[in-house]
């Protein structure tokens, strides 16, 4: 996916855990960091308290969405995914993409990997690997200082 290209619609999933958002919930009010996990992926799980502090700490800015994307069939268990998630304390929707609808659509070859999309529902940044929530952080504030600059 390039930069500046729309947020696609939010089908395929086989399930959604912690509730189902579509694109129209998470484009118009505010920008939206989707972001791509999976159980057997040990850097998920080291970043997760990040991403958990990010989204807590962000929580009246920004959306906040995960992506569950299997890397092999040991990923597919739902009571597996439900209870990491419960450990590691992914509180917002988790989209669970076992069938790679998502991921395939986003062209998404990576876990962890987050996505920034402005609140017009743009691609603004994209980034893997389970370090650099410094450059996530900055790339954020600068779509959200946009949006305090427009609304000005």
């Amino acid at each position: 996916m390039k930069l500046r290209e729309p947020m696609p619609e939010l089908n395929g999933a086989t399930k959604w855990l912690n509730g189902q958002v579509s694109r129209e919930d998470l484009v118009g009010d505010k920008p939206t960091l989707i972001h791509f996990w999976s159980i057997s992926c040990h850097l998920c799980k080291e970043a997760m308290p990040a991403v958990n502090e990010f989204r807590d700490q962000y929580s009246k800015k920004l959306n906040v969405l995960a992506v569950h994307m299997p890397r092999s069939e040991d990923d597919l268990n739902i009571d597996e995914i439900k209870k990491v998630a419960a450990e590691h304390d992914i509180t917002q929707s988790i989209f669970v993409d076992n069938e790679h609808i998502l991921t395939d659509t986003l062209e998404n070859q990576y876990v962890p990997a987050y996505y920034v999309f402005d609140r017009e529902g743009k691609l603004r940044h994209f980034q893997a690997g389970g370090s650099g929530m410094k450059m996530l952080e900055k790339r954020v504030n600068r779509v959200l200082a946009e949006l305090e600059s427009f609304a000005e």
